[in-house]
């Protein structure tokens, strides 16, 4: 047999092993590519869509932030706490991080920290003297930040120590301010979890429009 014909029969055997395992290796390329576009424009374009849509549909006022809107004008969220200025309002919880949404967090500072034991005495001190009350009587949340600091709602129990210094502020009877405490208290989600509360933004706002307050202090 010639030599030349025998050692050029392996390399074409190598050669068309060669070709098959490059287009075994093109072909297992595309599939991925295809299922990698195809989760990208599903997962993170269509459902995204829909989502979106679906909730806006059902849900708008949440769909868009829970935002509370006076004279056209948005005055703030019902999910988000803000600092508000002068007698004739509700305070909301105390924020490290100054009520700035971008920058939610809490102290970190452990029970033992002599720094919180200290910045606590000085709240409960201030808010005892601004409210008139002793200060075993001074609520705990309205001296203690929430863990993002930017909890929007009070306890009953704080907003109701709050209720004489408003109503004297702004001219109202007690019992008017009650009232509107009364109706902006919410119970446990569902009746079962958590406790009790009060929206201090809605609150103020409903202060506002039954006094017919054209903006609320301190804001645009």
């Amino acid at each position: 047999m010639n030599r030349s014909l025998a050692t050029s029969a392996p390399r074409s055997a190598r050669s068309r092993a060669a070709t098959s395992t490059q287009l075994q290796q093109d072909s297992a390329w595309r599939p991925a590519l295809v299922l990698g576009v195809s989760s990208l424009l599903l997962l993170g374009l269509a459902y995204a869509v829909a989502t979106t849509s679906v909730s806006r549909l059902l849900f708008p006022a949440q769909a868009d932030g829970s935002l509370l809107i006076r004279d056209g004008q948005v005055r703030g969220s019902q999910l988000i706490a803000q600092p508000f200025v002068g007698d004739g309002y509700f305070q909301a919880r105390p924020s490290a991080a100054n009520y700035d949404p971008m920058a939610a967090a809490g102290s970190n500072m452990a029970r033992s920290n002599p720094a919180l034991r200290e910045r606590v005495q000085a709240a409960i001190s201030a808010v005892a003297t601004r409210e008139g009350v002793p200060a075993a009587q001074v609520p705990g949340d309205l001296v203690t930040q929430s863990g993002a600091g930017m909890d929007p709602e009070i306890s009953p129990a704080a907003a109701q120590v709050q209720i004489a210094r408003v109503a004297r502020s702004r001219g109202l009877p007690v019992e008017r301010v009650a009232a509107l405490v009364q109706a902006n208290t919410r119970g446990p989600q569902w009746g079962v979890f958590g406790q009790p509360r009060v929206n201090v933004m809605t609150l103020n706002v409903a202060l506002d429009a039954q006094q017919g307050t054209a903006r609320l202090h301190g804001m645009p």
